[in-house]
This record gives structure tokens, C-alpha cells and sequence, in this order.
């Protein structure tokens, strides 16, 4: 199996973003063999690899010159050399391998971005994670939906936790000032559901607390960092855009009522010329009727002539 096919698998069995420091500890072995086999690749060496590449170029061969101490008896060097330059050689090799990382991870990022898939890998709040595109979104929120109910915070708390993202870290105070009324309670709730935290006090008079928003935030909204939430001319834009389609679908409303007034009237119109033309076939029947003369061929009438006869 690849390394970028166990990196793949550990961010989807996470429940939590994996940082670069969990994967480098996971997989720092097999990083340094990866980079290896793409410097082999590069030089176009796909079958055995050299002596001299396996010398050079091989994570055995750097760990091996890790783990040499120098000689006690050496004149040039001591105890305390040896411990410093391992140290460093030990961060050399952990930054080379957070590097390689790094590439194979921008190397998936990009793969899964370009190919048609709903799922995308994303860094949030530090860290690495799966999880679904933008344009998928209204596909997953119908199929949550309707398994349960979605959990949903209240207005005022959806403001103060707005004021808090952008102005932290802030007092509270500060957002009762900005919301118009006492956030105290709500505040609670967001700390509660570990949406916010304190930052220490202020140091003005009385030292009120500070809030600030907490990882939980991020994981919760999707969010790499606070710099990821959108600016207030993409606010702007969002409400014109949501305003015009409001606009739209009342026009639309009000173009299919006169539609539906104007066809009543026609049904109307159509229905009284029905019930006019009916009376007036009615009435020439009628009348029809009146000017035929009346057959006498009943037996009353044929006595009645008989007897003047």
C-alpha cells in the first residue's frame, strides 16, 4: 500500500482532524522510503535501485548515521557534542519528514479536488479531515434532515457568537453593547456547547472576562482558522443575491395571481354567455310551441264533435 493511501485511510477513519505532527510520528519510516522512491523515479531508475541510491538516498542509511555515536575516546568530540548533534540531526530528519508530508498531502488535496467525487480533504483547525464539497452540501443537509432533527442555536445565540468571531477577544460587556441587550445567559450556552471559552480579563478597570472562540467552533463550522470566515462584502453580496431572488418569486407570485384573476373572469364570462344562450334556446322552444296548433285526436274531443253533429 502507497503512503498516500494510508494517509487517505487514517484522515477517514479519524473522528478528529490528524495533524501533521500524528502523521509524521505514524509514518516517518515510511516518508523517508516514499521520497526515495520519487528521487529513483526521477532519475529514471523504476527498476533496482543502485547501490549508490540506496546509500544516499535510503532512510535506513540515515537512521543508521543517527544512531553511530562518535567514539568517547575521541579527542575532538564529547558526551555533550554527541547529545547536540543528535538533536539536531533528529530535528533535521522530523522537519524533512513533516516536508514530505506535506507534498504527499498536497498531492492528494489536489487529486481529490480535480476528480468528480462529493468528498474533498480540507484543513481544519490544524489538522487533516475529510469532508463533503460545497456543491453537495444541500444533497447532505436533505438527508440528515431526515434522519433527525437538526440541532439549531436560537437567534440571539447565533449573534453573540457572531460578535464573538469577530471582534475576540471581547468582554461581555462589550457584545451587550453591540447586540443591544444583556448576553450574559446566552453566553453560558455557547460555553456550554464548547463554542466559546475564556481568554483571560481585560486589563481596564473591573478586569472583565474575555471570550473567544474555541476549536470545537472551527470543527463545528468547517473552518482552517478564523481568517476563513467570510468578510462583510461577502455578507453584502449574499444578502443582494438572497434579496433579488426574494424579488423574483414575488413577481412570479403576483404574475400567477393576475393569471388566475383573469382566467376566473373569463370563466365567468364564459359561463354567464352559456346560461344566456340556454334561456334564450328555452324561450324560442317555447314560443315554437305556442304557434303549432294543438292536435284534437284525444276520445273527449271526438264526443264533444259528435254530439253537435
Amino acid at each position: 500500500m502507497s503512503l498516500k493511501a494510508k494517509l487517505e485511510a487514517v484522515i477517514y477513519a479519524a473522528e478528529e482532524p490528524v495533524t501533521l505532527a500524528q502523521l509524521a510520528e505514524l509514518f516517518a519510516g515510511e516518508a523517508l522510503l516514499w521520497k526515495a522512491e520519487q528521487q529513483a523515479n526521477a532519475l529514471n531508475a523504476l527498476t533496482q535501485p543502485t547501490a549508490e541510491a540506496l546509500e544516499h538516498g535510503s532512510p535506513q542509511a540515515e537512521l543508521a548515521g543517527l544512531d553511530e555515536i562518535p567514539d568517547g575516546n575521541d579527542d575532538d568530540t564529547n558526551a555533550a557534542d554527541d547529545e547536540a548533534r543528535l538533536r539536531q540531526a533528529k530535528k533535521r530528519q522530523d522537519r524533512e519528514v513533516r516536508e514530505i508530508l506535506r507534498a504527499a498531502l498536497d498531492e492528494l488535496i489536489a487529486q481529490y479536488r480535480g476528480d468528480e467525487r462529493g468528498i474533498e480533504i480540507r484543513e481544519i483547525a490544524g489538522g487533516y479531515r475529510l469532508a463533503t464539497k460545497p456543491e453537495c452540501h444541500d444533497a447532505v443537509r436533505a438527508f440528515v434532515k431526515s434522519l433527525k432533527p437538526a440541532l439549531k442555536l436560537s437567534l440571539p445565540a447565533l449573534e453573540t457568537l457572531a460578535v464573538i468571531a469577530y471582534k475576540q477577544p471581547v468582554t461581555a460587556p462589550e457584545v451587550a453593547e453591540i447586540r443591544g441587550v444583556d448576553s450574559a445567559g446566552v453566553l453560558g450556552s455557547l460555553i456550554s456547547r464548547k463554542l466559546i471559552a475564556t481568554a483571560g480579563r481585560k486589563q481596564v478597570v473591573g478586569r472583565p472576562m474575555l471570550y473567544k472562540t474555541t476549536r470545537e467552533f472551527l470543527l463545528r463550522f468547517g473552518l482552517k482558522d478564523i481568517s476563513e470566515l467570510p468578510s462583510m462584502e461577502e455578507f453584502e453580496k449574499m444578502a443582494a443575491l438572497e434579496l433579488s431572488d426574494t424579488l423574483s418569486d414575488s413577481d412570479e407570485a403576483s404574475d400567477s395571481e393576475r393569471g388566475n384573476e383573469t382566467g376566473d373572469l373569463f370563466d365567468h364570462t364564459e359561463t354567464g354567455a352559456a346560461q344566456s344562450a340556454a334561456q334564450a334556446a328555452a324561450s324560442e322552444a317555447m314560443e315554437s310551441d305556442a304557434d303549432q296548433p294543438v292536435a284534437d285526436n284525444t276520445p273527449e274531443a271526438e264526443q264533444v264533435e259528435n254530439s253537435f253533429q
